[in-house]
């Protein structure tokens, strides 16, 4: 046994950590806008190669009928999930409709007006009509420009072999659920506490189109004539230009059991907010929003990390109070430009030595004070991440973003000299070595260097998307899919088709009485 796998046991007081527990699940839900040759917003639907946006396993949309979304399936191998994502891009480059590309950066593309963004659509069934009206209502609340900002949601668990070891190491007497839903209540708090750290290191949205400002508030300096920009954010997405409102800043949800988040969200799920109650629930016979509450559904109060479970035909929390947290996803990452899939394989060797970290980690219950810090270092590192000397809010006392960012590394160490020894790799800890790297030159953070590329190139961001998009397009075109994989994702969509055609011939009620059933909902 190595001296620093024998510490890292002694940190997180383990008396062995196995191979099999090192086999992580993970998956990766990857947005990315559809945009024209000029850089605007692709304005035609779908495309019918890609199957059914409703029923699709791997290809869907988000927001917009031009965000699409794809989705690998469950793996623990870092290896088949990138593989298995570059080959959905291969994919969906060869169907996409000609002279259209995916957008490379989170920040969106030209967008001169709302009226140019086209809500998804998912056909004539009830369940699909209803995810479109969900839509419409977003745009009402908050606009549809906000809506068009992408991500990376990084989907994790802990393999099964570990959770029955751990509640036995750990002296537990609860079930193997009870124990890993609290355990996984225990990382959601402390990746709270510790997630400005990711926004630091991976976050890519430093400058946005001018355009995407229109009537906004904002405190914003001119790079160039259409580019705005803050010379020290990281990730603009994560901001007040981003998925901020007052009406989720008022949502307060406590992660200290389960029973506190699912009534926390429930509440708001059932709760009318009078400015909703303004913007009404028709106009013209025209459905506006699924309702007038704080949140029409689960999904729309912005977390930068959720607990989830997988289930068919039943709510995001009822599936949880039913049946308790089965992963998390994590929502706070942006697409890297600079990366063709967005992410890569040394970003997700960090984020899983990161999240093991939170999980083992000491993780204190929240209290609504530390709510109010944590909110606040995650704006300053949003904004002002890369500012020499900022300095951060611990347990109520100042701290520089360097020294804590140099802790965190140090212990973070641990649970990858954990997750090295396991697969007897070095590869984890040089991921951490790379993040080092960034903290002790800011200049190398993905932020700072797509700041310097747009101006050493005398680029408007818009002109530096397009050109690292048309990239990667090139890449992927020029790239083989296999046979098999085509096989199977022709095959996919097909089948998604069939399947949504299947949906909405046997609804078995009208819309509006869908609607007051979907909206009587109660736990």
């Amino acid at each position: 046994m190595s001296r620093s796998f024998k510490a890292s046991l002694e940190r997180f007081q383990l008396p062995e950590f196995k191979p099999a527990w090192a086999k992580i699940q993970r998956g990766i839900e990857k947005e990315s806008l559809r945009v024209t040759p000029e850089g605007r917003l692709a304005q035609t639907p779908h495309p019918i190669a890609m199957g059914s946006a409703l029923t699709h396993p791997y290809i869907t949309t988000d927001y917009s009928e031009s965000l699409v979304e794809l989705i690998t399936p469950v793996s623990n191998s870092i290896d088949e999930t990138l593989d298995f994502l570059a080959d959905l891009h291969k994919f969906v480059y060869h169907n996409l409709p000609e002279g259209e590309r995916l957008w490379v950066s989170s920040m969106p593309c030209l967008l001169e007006s709302e009226a140019q963004i086209p809500l998804a659509q998912y056909g004539s069934s009830n369940m699909g009509r209803l995810k479109t009206l969900y839509r419409e209502g977003l745009g009402h609340r908050y606009g549809r420009l906000m809506q068009t900002i992408a991500g990376i949601h990084y989907n994790f668990s802990m393999p099964d072999a570990f959770w029955e070891d751990y509640r036995s190491v750990s002296g537990s007497t609860e079930s193997r659920q009870a124990f890993q839903t609290r355990k996984y209540l225990h990382l959601i708090r402390n990746f709270h506490r510790y997630s400005w750290l990711l926004v630091y290191l991976f976050g890519a949205s430093p400058a946005v189109c001018r355009c995407f400002t229109d009537d906004r508030n904002h405190d914003l300096q001119a790079l160039d004539a259409a580019t705005l920009y803050k010379p020290d954010a990281t990730c603009l997405r994560m901001g007040d230009l981003g998925y901020k409102s007052d009406a989720q800043r008022s949502i307060y949800v406590c992660y200290n059991d389960l029973n506190n988040y699912i009534d926390s969200l429930y509440s708001a799920l059932s709760t009318a907010y009078p400015p909703y109650e303004r913007i009404g629930l028709k106009r013209d016979d025209h459905h506006l929003q699924i309702n007038t509450n704080l949140l029409q559904l689960e999904n729309e109060f912005y977390a930068t990390i959720r607990p989830k479970r997988v289930g068919d035909g039943k709510r995001p929390l009822q599936l949880l109070k039913e049946s308790g947290i089965q992963y998390i996803e994590v929502r706070a990452l942006d697409l890297n430009p600079f990366l063709p899939l967005g992410i890569d394989a040394e970003q997700i060797r960090f984020l899983d030595a990161f999240l093991v970290y939170c999980l083992l980690a000491d993780s204190p219950e929240c209290v609504e004070a530390e709510n109010q810090e944590i909110e606040k270092n995650l704006a300053l590192t949003v904004n002002r991440g890369r500012e020499h000397g900022l300095e951060l809010r611990r347990n109520g006392e100042p701290v520089t973003l360097k020294q804590w960012a140099d802790e965190l590394l140090q212990d973070i160490g641990f649970s990858a000299g954990l997750l090295d020894h396991a697969h007897q790799t070095e590869a984890y800890s040089q991921a951490l070595a790379a993040q080092q790297i960034k903290v002790d030159d800011p200049s190398q953070t993905p932020s700072a260097k797509v700041l310097q590329a747009l101006r050493d190139n005398s680029q408007p961001f818009c002109k530096f998307g397009m050109q690292h998009s048309e990239t990667v397009q090139r890449s992927f075109m020029e790239s083989t899919l296999l046979p098999s994989r085509l096989d199977h994702f022709t095959a996919a969509s097909a089948h998604s088709l069939a399947a949504q055609a299947h949906v909405e011939a046997n609804d078995e009620l009208d819309f509006e009485s869908f609607l007051r059933q979907w909206n009587d909902y109660r736990l």
